[in-house]
């Protein structure tokens, strides 16, 4: 099987770090300080919680990672 998993990370301002899960990769949940950090966690933990879940898959596993920041601008 050679698909690509999506997965959304959503920056949290209060603990300042990014928040990534997937519909694709059950169990997927972590966060990172930075999108490079997460990136490398993501490498690590897709195929691993993929295997978990007896989700057979080739060697390369290919993912998107969707990003979403929000930027508020007060009122003066």
């Amino acid at each position: 099987m050679n698909r690509e998993f999506t997965v959304t990370a959503t920056w949290d301002p209060e603990a300042s770090v990014w928040v990534a899960e997937s519909e694709h990769v059950p169990g997927l949940v972590t966060e990172a300080e930075s999108l490079e950090a997460l990136i490398a966690k993501l490498r690590t933990l897709i195929p691993e919680l993929l295997e978990a879940n007896g989700i057979a898959t080739d060697d390369a596993l290919p993912f998107r990672l969707i990003a979403h920041d929000c930027a508020f601008r007060h009122a003066i």
